[in-house]
């Protein structure tokens, strides 16, 4: 079988996509994957695929902290050259990051194909940076092509997992009933921010028959001042859930950050959302990532605000009351987030 190196490291949005590619190829592929000690990916990368650590990080920090960290990273580079050799691998498939750097350039030193898949609207500093010395760069966006004129690219969309694709019944600890269902997310580490926001709201959402799921992420789980609706049938808070698929499937309407992964589960289950996107996030390419999901009229946009507004409350009311999220849903019948694995894998075949 062709071997595939994958190099994915870091946060949920660089490792999901990659790990959705990976599962669709282990029949035919051997993989091996590649990664940063204590990250995301020491956790998420099952057992199946071999996991080889590799110490590397970003060039920060004042000029003397930076040729450090150049020096480590072409000591990185050589270490991946080498391995690469060894394992006799075909091609690499990467999705930025830290550890895209090192790969990219011992792949170079190696001479073997590289494939760099970019999911967000604004490519990261290492696509745009190293982009060009790619064999193909892949795009969750189509517009991000604007911003890599020197670059071979595709449009794929940003691959999911299966489970989004299989038709799943409400989890049986979500609120069940007739009110329409709102699902909160703002990622694996949770939005303080947007939470706050929906808290806020909460008791009215509660009082107009709607059913609530709120994951807050691991880093807030406060409730304060609700302990009336604690124990409420229409509300449950939980940090996390791996249910994500069976949620949006079944939600009326989803209340999410921006980012990439995020984008691409709620186009795939076709769930109407408002987005508010993170605006620290680099080079703001959040608020683009929802633009793009807006622009087929699936989403409506609403910026982070002070929780005592009213904004996010008036929106609601007006997506309930007009009956709009039916047609959001039908507004996301046309778009290219099918198939991203098949796509991705033809082009791991033409340059492998």
């Amino acid at each position: 079988m062709p071997r595939l190196l994958i190099a994915a490291s870091g946060t949920g949005g660089h490792i999901y996509p990659a790990l959705s590619l990976a599962d669709s190829l282990s029949n035919s592929w051997e993989i091996e994957w590649l990664g940063v000690p204590n990250r995301l990916e020491v956790e998420l990368v099952p057992e199946k695929f071999n996991l080889i650590k590799l110490k590397v990080g970003g060039l920060q920090g004042n000029i003397f902290r930076k040729i450090y960290d150049f020096c480590k990273l072409l000591c990185a580079s050589i270490q991946v050259s080498i391995l690469l050799r060894q394992k006799k691998i075909n091609v690499i498939f990467t999705t930025g990051g830290y550890i895209s750097a090192p790969s990219i350039i011992g792949a170079k030193m190696a001479g073997i194909p590289i494939l760099l898949h970019e999911s967000n609207a604004i490519p990261g500093k290492v696509t745009r940076l190293l982009g060009r010395f790619c064999d193909h760069v892949a795009l969750g966006i189509p517009s991000t092509s604007e911003y890599l004129p020197k670059c071979r690219t595709s449009f794929v969309g940003t691959p999911v997992r299966s489970e989004f694709f299989v038709e799943q019944s409400l989890p049986s600890w979500a609120p069940q009933g007739e009110g329409v269902l709102i699902v909160i997310m703002g990622g694996s580490q949770g939005a303080l921010k947007m939470n706050e926001m929906v808290r806020n709201i909460l008791p009215w959402l509660i009082e107009q028959g709607c059913r609530v799921v709120h994951l807050t992420g691991k880093n807030d789980c406060s409730y304060r001042n609700l302990d009336k609706y604690k124990n409420h049938p229409n509300l449950v808070v939980r940090q996390f859930s791996d249910e994500i698929p069976a949620l949006l499937q079944n939600a009326d309407l989803a209340i999410s950050r921006a980012g990439a992964g995020a984008i691409s589960e709620l186009m795939v289950t076709k769930t109407p959302s408002i987005l508010i996107p993170f605006p620290h996030s680099t080079d703001q390419h959040q608020e683009l990532n929802a633009a793009y999901m807006a622009k087929f009229g699936g989403a409506i946009i609403v910026n982070q605000h002070d929780p005592e507004k009213t904004i996010l409350k008036n929106i609601i009311s007006n997506l309930i009351d007009s009956k709009s999220l039916i047609q959001m849903k039908l507004n996301m019948n046309n778009n290219g987030y099918l198939n991203s694995e098949n796509r991705i894998f033809e082009i791991l075949n033409s340059i492998s």
